[in-house]
């Protein structure tokens, strides 16, 4: 890929259930294009000095999505970026809007029996800490996967592949 090429693209979004790969794809992706690599929710627990589940905890969900929606905000607005978002983010319009008008967004998806292998031990999903995890994520993806898909200039499957292999078709989709 030429350098030029690279240079003149826009940022590129990362959108997608929760294990889906967004933050490990991302950071590959980010490498291979010399970009900086940011994760929305690690920057809300920057931003905020708190994690994820105690903003939940604290504020709801609503807080926590009015804190995200400027942090996409803000960041949409930057360049040379490769930015993982949480599972969430396409349930408020301006973030859809953000994502899809200032750069390339690219829907990982994963199906749920992947999500649920893949997040079954984590403890800092706010959203799964319920008594049927499994049924929950079948339930936001019935949600999310049509607004994912709105907004998506790309679609990647990543229920097999090494990480780095899909950053790589991810800019054979892209160029």
């Amino acid at each position: 890929m030429p350098k030029q090429a690279i240079d003149s693209l826009p940022n590129i979004y990362l959108v997608g259930p929760m294990g889906a790969g967004k933050t490990t794809v991302g950071r590959h992706l980010a490498e291979i294009l010399g970009r900086e690599f940011i994760d929305s929710d690690h920057e809300i627990e920057k931003k905020t000095g708190a994690s994820i589940p105690w903003i939940f905890e604290k504020e709801g969900e609503i807080g926590f999505r009015q804190r995200e929606q400027a942090v996409i905000d803000e960041l949409t607005q930057q360049s040379n970026l490769v930015l993982a978002t949480g599972g969430g983010v396409v349930t408020q319009n301006k973030n859809r809007l953000h994502l899809k008008s200032r750069g390339i967004v690219v829907y990982l998806f994963a199906p749920v029996e992947v999500q649920l292998q893949r997040t079954h031990r984590d403890k800092n999903r706010p959203l799964l800490q319920v008594e049927n995890p499994e049924q929950r994520l079948h339930d936001l993806l019935s949600i999310r996967d049509p607004l994912y898909r709105e907004i998506a200039h790309h679609i990647i499957n990543t229920h097999s592949g090494a990480a780095r292999d899909l950053a790589y078709q991810i800019l054979e989709d892209i160029f």
